[in-house]
Parts: structure tokens; sequence; C-alpha cells
């Protein structure tokens, strides 16, 4: 099971925290984006830090005889990804924005620098509730907001006639359904018992992650022959889940093996 990122503080008085956005879940109400200092700080306040949303589990005050007091805060950062405001500039793959009230990743994207004006963004993206895909250019600059969404680790148990697939939520061990349409880029990675990441916008789930990177099993290769180790020689390999992925040739069956499964590329065997 994963554990939540929790860890502890020590800040200066008056230090200021970047601004956030903060959607209110029993409501549609959203918290203004505001700059707040260590005077502001207390339990249950969600602040940005390096981009990411924590959540301030507690926090102590230390006066000093000499000079100004420092706060000590511990924090755990949140499921929840914050409603941020970006640019052309931000823009990195797999980043997911709003467009039009749904949510849209980056597949990638190229700069064209123009010699007179600034440079324009191509960007090629994929809604996540339709899987269609869209590409469009944008002006240097431009700016867009990224889609709030709730990752929630969830584990796989089983998948029905339909080709629906069905997870149990880890920290409520509720019963999820996800279509197969949701899974489909996934589902070669997706063993059962293996522990993935939802991802929710507006209560739907919109995309399954499996873990990355992650140990398999090779359940068949061509053997390992004799002068077939030179460097850059590969082969195809099937793993335990069904994928197939190139892998060195001194790889064998039975042999287990790390691969990214987002680039779905051998990385090292174990």
């Amino acid at each position: 099971m994963k554990l939540a990122i929790i860890f502890t503080s020590l800040i200066a008085t008056s230090v200021a925290f970047a601004p956030t956005i903060i959607t209110t879940q029993r409501s549609s109400s959203t918290a203004l984006n505001v700059a707040v200092d260590t005077s502001d700080i207390k339990n249950g306040l969600t602040i940005e830090l390096d981009g990411e949303p924590y959540k301030v589990l507690n926090f102590s005050i230390m006066k000093q005889a000499r000079g100004a007091a420092k706060t000590t805060i511990k924090f755990q950062r949140s499921a929840t990804a914050l409603n941020v405001a970006v640019d052309t500039s931000d823009i990195k793959n797999g980043l997911t924005i709003e467009l039009d009230g749904e949510p849209y990743k980056v597949l990638n994207f190229s700069i064209m620098k123009q010699a007179r004006g600034a440079a324009k963004t191509t960007i090629k993206f994929k809604n996540l509730k339709r899987g269609t895909t869209i590409e469009n250019t944008y002006r240097s600059g431009e700016k867009f907001e990224t889609a709030q969404i709730d990752k929630k680790p969830s584990q796989y148990t089983y998948e029905d006639e339909s080709g629906n697939y069905y997870f149990m939520d880890s920290e409520s061990f509720e019963e999820v359904m996800v279509e197969s349409k949701i899974v489909e880029d996934q589902k070669k990675w997706i063993a059962e018992g293996m522990e993935c990441n939802l991802i929710f916008f507006k209560g739907e789930v919109i995309e399954v992650q499996a873990p990355s990177p992650y140990v398999y099993e090779v359940v068949e290769t061509e053997p390992n022959v004799k002068g077939n180790t030179a460097q850059g020689y590969t082969k195809p390999a099937v793993l335990d889940c069904g994928a197939t992925v190139n892998v060195p040739g001194f790889v064998e069956q039975g042999s287990k093996i790390k691969v990214d499964t987002e680039k779905g590329e051998y990385m090292e065997r174990v």
C-alpha cells in the first residue's frame, strides 16, 4: 500500500507561501487564490509548495531569545491536483489541462520560432473522456488552466465479460468499475492484484495509470544464442502481463525485468 508523503519543515516567521486555488468537494464554490505567510497558518489549510498541493496537519511556534520566532509545520501532500494557471512555457508531455470544461492530456508538442514575432507552440491533446485527439497551435504566452483531478490508488481485481475493469479503492475498499475504453492504453500493463492510480475528474474516472517502473517476468523469448551478445542486439519478449517489449539478447525466459510502462521500454534486469 502506498503511503501519503508527510514531512515537517522549520520556517522563519513571515515567509510567504505561493498562492493556490482550491475547489471544495462539498460545494461548487472556489477558494480564492491568495498569498499567505506563517501568521495565517492553521490546521487543514492547503497550500502549494513546488507546484504540489500540501495540507497542514499541525504546527508549532518557537519563540527566540533573539531574532524572529520560527514556525514548524507538518505537511501532508494532497492527492488532489489543483486548478492553476499555466502558459505555453509550462507545457510538458503528460500535463492535463481543462479546455471547454473537459480534461485534455498533452501527448506531445513542438515550438516553432518565427523570424518576426513571438514563437508558436503546436500541442497535440487527447480528450480523456472521449478518447479523441486534437492538435492546436497557440501564440507564445497563451494561458491554460490545469484540470483539477483526484488521484486514488486502487487495486485491480478482475475484468468482466463486457470488458469492464474492476478496481478496489485502497483507502475506502469500495469497488470501482472502469469502462474498457478508459483502460485501453494501459490494459496491456495491468496484472491482477496490481495497484494502479485511478484519475478522477469531476467525480468520473478518466484515466488509469499503471505503476511505472514495474517489475515483470519474461514468459516467452528466443534463447540466448552465442554470438548474439553484441552491444545493441535486442529481441522481443512476452511478459506475464501479456505485453511485449524489446530486451537485450542476454535476457532469458524466466528473467525478471524492470519496465518503464509509460514509454513501453525495458530498463534493466533485476
